[in-house]
This record gives C-alpha cells, sequence and structure tokens, in this order.
C-alpha cells in the first residue's frame, strides 16, 4: 500500500504541475478509494482521505511558495488582505466537514468534482471585470475560498486563480499569490482535522486525527518531484487536449463517488 501511497503522490504533483491546480482533487478520490481496500471505517474514510490530502499539501505549497519568493512575484499586500480570511475560512471549512456524516461529505465533493470537470472542459480563465475590493471584501473572499478548500482538501489555488483573474490581478501574479494561499489553508486546516479527529475511536493505527501518516508520507516523497515534471510537459503538451481529458477523469472519479 505504501507504494500506492508513492504513486498517488507522483500521479497528484504530475496533475498540479500540468494544470496548475491543487493535487487534492486527485489525492482525496484516489485515497478514498484506497482506504476502502484497506477495511478503514467507511465513516472515517473521506475525513482521513481529506485531513491527509491537507497536510500534503504543506509540503508542497511551501516549495512553490519559495519559489515564487526567489523569483519576487509575490504581491504580499494582497497576501495578507486574504490571509485572515483563509485563516478563518479554514476553520469553518474543516469543522463544517468533519461534522458532516460521510455518505453526505461523500455526495458534496462529488459535485464539486463534476463543477471542476465541467469548469476544465469548456471553461475559460475569467476576463478582468473589476479591479480587487477592499480590505473587508478581499477578507471575504479568502473566508469564501478557504472554507471550500479545507472542506474538500483542496489547496485553494483552483479557487483562487481564477477568482483573482477575474478581478484584474495579471497571470504570473495570480499564480504567486495562489501558491501563497495554499500554505495556511493547509496548515490551518491541517491542524483543525488533527484536533477534530483526535478522539475518534474507530480510526487506524498510525493516523494523527483525521492525517494518516504513513500516505502522507508516501505523497509527499513523490509530489513535490513529479510537480516540476508536470511544469515543464505543461509547454510542450496540447493543453486543450490534456484538460478535456483530466476533466474526463475528475467525472469518472465523481460518478465513481456518487455510486459508491
Amino acid at each position: 500500500m505504501f507504494l500506492s501511497f508513492l504513486l498517488i503522490g507522483a500521479v497528484a504533483g504530475l496533475m498540479s504541475g500540468l494544470f496548475g491546480i491543487g493535487g487534492g482533487l486527485v489525492i482525496v478520490p484516489v485515497l478514498i478509494g484506497s482506504f476502502g481496500a484497506m477495511g478503514f471505517a467507511s465513516d472515517s474514510a473521506i475525513h482521513l482521505a481529506i485531513g491527509t490530502s491537507l497536510a500534503s499539501i504543506i509540503v508542497t505549497a511551501s516549495s512553490a511558495s519559495y519559489a515564487h519568493y526567489c523569483r519576487g512575484s509575490i504581491d504580499w499586500q494582497v497576501v495578507n488582505r486574504l490571509g485572515i480570511g483563509l485563516i478563518i475560512g479554514s476553520m469553518i471549512g474543516a469543522w463544517v466537514a468533519t461534522q458532516l456524516h460521510a455518505d453526505h461529505l461523500s455526495t458534496y465533493f462529488a459535485a464539486f468534482l463534476l463543477f471542476m470537470a465541467t469548469y476544465m472542459a469548456f471553461g475559460r480563465t475569467p476576463k478582468a471585470q473589476r479591479s480587487l475590493p477592499g480590505p473587508i471584501g478581499t477578507g471575504l473572499l479568502g473566508t469564501l475560498v478557504g472554507s471550500i478548500s479545507a472542506m474538500f482538501g483542496i489547496g485553494g489555488g483552483t479557487i483562487t486563480f481564477p477568482s483573482l483573474s477575474w478581478f484584474g490581478v495579471p497571470a504570473p501574479k495570480a499564480v504567486a499569490i495562489s501558491a501563497v494561499c495554499g500554505l495556511p489553508i493547509a496548515l490551518v486546516g491541517t491542524i483543525s482535522y488533527i484536533y477534530n479527529g483526535w478522539h475518534v475511536a474507530e480510526l487506524p493505527s498510525w493516523s494523527l486525527g483525521y492525517v494518516y501518516l504513513p500516505a502522507w508520507c508516501g505523497i509527499v516523497l513523490t509530489s513535490s518531484i513529479f510537480a516540476r515534471l508536470g511544469s515543464r510537459l505543461a509547454y510542450r503538451l496540447p493543453a486543450r487536449r490534456l484538460k478535456q481529458a483530466f476533466a474526463l477523469l475528475l467525472l469518472v472519479m465523481a460518478i465513481k463517488l456518487l455510486t459508491e
């Protein structure tokens, strides 16, 4: 099973580099299936998958943030305005997810995958419509991004990048801000899933709350390496066809979750 966790990290990292999305879109549904095959309790498998995904994003987001910091492409003013909202939203999203029954959370996650599949297949980067709102509006945006991201175990870039683009932030700057925003979401979300799962009796050995350490270890060993490979391939392969193929993959995973 540890080899399968290494493979999950490799695939998630590759997809993240290719499409600029959080690896959680791949990690969470695949971990749900892996944990089910390992005989984990169905009531906790999805919470373990989400918590473990967020814990792995700490490493990848740290690496990406440092790379953007070295290039000097981070707009810290925007990051600071989003920051408090991201932290509050991450706590809210993690709490809501851990209070939901596994079947309900699985249905909501499948619906999110269907939305993302549609966006990847047919959507385009939104055109700038206006400038960023003031501190309160930007803080509310951060709260929304943090809530959704922590609830579903994604890094935030999936939502942050199109949102910032819609508000007229240039693409290179939006990518850098999205990468940095993934770090507080992952940190706060992971701590919340550890705390909320700390006293759950049915969790398997080697769990730290809702974080399954063997899976986390395997994923982080390969995800960052393959994310760099994915970034290189993104410049050589047909982006439109790749996005459509990935949308099909998300669609299949969503249907599988809905029919289990």
